[in-house]
């Protein structure tokens, strides 16, 4: 049987190329595509195949916050990043986040489908240039960021001003924003953090330097 893969990249003309250039033998099979992070998540879940080819910089949610949400549900499901971020940071994110594999999109065909097939067995593939990164990354676990990476500004913003203790209406006001859009926020953020509590949010805030408080036990 061939593999099964889902494309995500807000490229149009990208994900069509992929998708051409890879159904090309009988190995792979393109069974979606997606235009951005929650598209692919959904699509993860509905068609359930063996690798998906995630873009990092994506619209309403990016890859690595993608992948993240992916492999919660489908942890056996293979994730290959396929993007022109290059950074250690970013790298350390994605594998953080259980990317098997990390590709630049200057890559080869052949290196492309080599990626993938790795990916479906369950094995890691990195491209020459990123794998002295990912070494590094394994050797200090440190260097991996954390979940902040996935956060908008405005998002780091209520988080700081929920954790120092202001309450909706407050964080409102500073903001400039309705108590219920504060609301909307806390929600997400809690969701992307995979958070269930506000104790929970606060002390990942105090822990990522992100609140002026102390930690303490809550």
């Amino acid at each position: 049987m061939p593999i099964t893969v889902l494309l995500a990249d807000d490229h149009r003309v990208l994900r069509e190329g992929l998708q051409c250039l890879l159904e090309t033998g009988d190995e792979i099979s393109v069974v979606g595509t997606a235009s951005d992070g929650l598209e692919a998540v959904e699509l993860a879940e509905r068609l359930q195949p063996n690798v998906v080819v995630m873009d990092i910089l994506m619209p309403r949610l990016n890859g690595i916050d993608a992948t993240r949400s992916i492999l919660v549900h489908h942890p056996a499901m293979g994730v290959l990043i396929l993007s022109v971020q290059s950074s250690s940071d970013v790298i350390g994110a994605a594998i953080a986040a259980g990317a098997r594999g990390y590709l630049p999109k200057e890559s080869s065909a052949a290196e492309l489908t080599a990626a993938i097939r790795a990916v479906a067995s369950g094995e890691r593939f990195f491209s020459d240039g990123i794998s002295p990164l990912t070494q590094d990354s394994h050797r200090d676990a440190a260097s991996i960021p954390s979940p902040m990476w996935g956060l908008t500004p405005a998002e780091r913003e209520i988080l700081k001003l929920v954790a120092d203790g202001h309450t909706n209406i407050q964080a409102a006001r500073l903001m400039g924003l309705s108590p219920r859009t504060v609301e909307t926020y806390r929600c997400r953020l809690m969701a992307k953090l995979q958070l269930r509590t506000l104790p929970a949010l606060v002390r990942f805030a105090i822990r990522n330097g992100i609140s002026s408080l102390h930690d303490k036990p809550m």
